[in-house]
C-alpha cells in the first residue's frame, strides 16, 4: 500500500532554522579545553627544539621598553603598547593625529618550561622568547635486595 503525504511548502523549515538546530547540537555546543584556546591579536610562531620552547613575534616599531613578556602556569603572555606624541611649535593644527599601537597574545605552551630561566630578545622588530624545557624525571630502576 502506497501512502502519499502532502506537504505545505510554507511549512518547510528555512535554512537559517535548520542551521540553528544543527549547530545547537551537543557536538557543537561543547567548550574547548583551555590549552587549545588562545587569545590576542599578535601573530606568533611557536616551535621547540631539544632544549627550548621558542616563540617569535613580529613587533615592528616597538622598543624593548614597550614590550612585556610573562610566563606563568604554562601560559605565555606578550603585551606590546606604544604611544607616539609629537609637538610641533609655531604651527596651528587643524588636525593632529596621534599614533597608538597595542598588541597582545596569550599562548598555551606545549610543554612545561623553566620560567625563571626564560629570556627574551628584541632585534629588527622580531621578539624571540626562549624558555628552557623542564627535564622530565627519568625512571629509576630499583635494586631488589634479598631480605
Amino acid at each position: 500500500m502506497n501512502m502519499l503525504t502532502r506537504r505545505d511548502s510554507n511549512r518547510l523549515p528555512s535554512i537559517a532554522s535548520w542551521l540553528e538546530n544543527a549547530f545547537s547540537s551537543p557536538f557543537f555546543a561543547r567548550e574547548l579545553p583551555l590549552a587549545i584556546v588562545e587569545e590576542g591579536t599578535l601573530p606568533v610562531d611557536l616551535s621547540e627544539d631539544e632544549k627550548f620552547v621558542i616563540v617569535r613575534a613580529s613587533v615592528p616599531g616597538f622598543r624593548k621598553e614597550d614590550v612585556e613578556v610573562e610566563v606563568e602556569d604554562g601560559v605565555m603572555t606578550i603585551n606590546a603598547k606604544h604611544a607616539e606624541e609629537r609637538e610641533e611649535k609655531g604651527e596651528r593644527f587643524y588636525r593632529q593625529e596621534r599614533s597608538m599601537s597595542s598588541l597582545s597574545r596569550r599562548i598555551a605552551l606545549p610543554t612545561a618550561v623553566n620560567e625563571k630561566e626564560a629570556h627574551a630578545e628584541l632585534k629588527d622588530g622580531v621578539l624571540t622568547v626562549r624558555a628552557p624545557k623542564l627535564m622530565k624525571a627519568q625512571p629509576k630502576r630499583l635494586e631488589i635486595r634479598e631480605g
